[in-house]
């Protein structure tokens, strides 16, 4: 009985470092994460796999840093220049994730900062770039989406050699200084209202043509019809209408010899 709490002792602390090195062991990773494995002794391996989500078995004296994989946005508003020099403020959007493959190399070569050190300037520059190959006017109207086309094209091959996985890059608006903002509204607005005046002068042009073509094709018509109508072809038409005439219960025609051109001569009827 006296021996059982000597050796009891023993175990129950061998225990307890068994218990805390297994939850030492055990690393929980949530759901969009992942993981990347520091060796006590050798730091972080480049080739290794990263953990992925839920529980992983690591050794107690090593460390997990965590990453998260899934889609995230960042806001950048920019200040950029225009091909002729004017201050242009570009407010956007990037949607990206880091290389899930690449984690560990990600973390060896950039950090856990890799959003300042690398992201960030990367579409600062890109976005420098190709704004100042526009003008005002067009980055206000017709070129925002081939702008927004090309800055993302930029990016994308800066980043995706350092293990970043860029997917979108929205531009929510452009602001541009006030005096020229509405000097291009002005003109847009001129151009506007001179397409619609030549729309309704090429809309009259066509009525008009319209009108004058079927005003020959009556003209056409009537001279046709006339060059047809011999004096024998309108006397058989007179007779035609006057037996047609004589036919009806409504009408009583008296006839009389005929007139200058061989008509018959109605005198009366009811």
């Amino acid at each position: 009985m006296e021996k059982l709490p000597k050796i009891g002792l023993p175990i129950l602390v061998v225990a307890v470092i068994c218990i805390i090195i297994l939850f030492k062991s055990v690393i929980t990773i949530d759901a969009g994460y992942a993981g990347v494995l520091y060796n006590l002794n050798g730091g972080v391996d480049p080739e290794s796999e990263p953990l992925g989500e839920g529980i992983n078995f690591v050794a107690p004296w090593n460390s997990v840093i965590e990453y998260e994989v899934r889609q995230q946005e960042i806001p950048e508003k920019m200040s950029v220049l225009s091909s002729n020099g004017l201050d242009i403020q570009l407010d956007a959007s990037v949607l990206y994730q880091p290389d899930v493959v690449n984690l560990a190399r990600l973390h060896k070569e950039k950090g856990r900062n890799y959003l300042n050190r690398v992201l960030q300037p990367a579409i600062r520059s890109a976005a420098r770039s190709v704004v100042g190959r526009y003008t005002p006017e067009q980055l206000y109207s017709s070129k925002r989406d081939a702008i927004q086309e090309e800055i993302f094209m930029e990016t994308k091959k800066i980043v995706e050699r350092q293990y970043i996985q860029l997917n979108s890059v929205l531009i929510r608006d452009v602001t541009l200084p006030p005096t020229i903002k509405q000097a291009i509204e002005r003109k847009l607005k001129q151009e506007q209202e001179s397409l619609e005046y030549e729309f309704r002068l090429v809309t009259a042009a066509k009525e008009a043509e319209k009108v004058i073509i079927e005003a020959k094709g009556k003209a056409d018509a009537n001279r046709i019809l006339s060059a047809s109508l011999t004096d024998k072809i309108l006397q058989d038409k007179g007779i035609e209408a006057t037996v047609k005439l004589s036919e009806s219960p409504n009408s009583k025609v008296i006839v009389i010899g005929s007139g200058d051109s061989g008509m018959p001569i109605i005198l009366g009827n009811q």
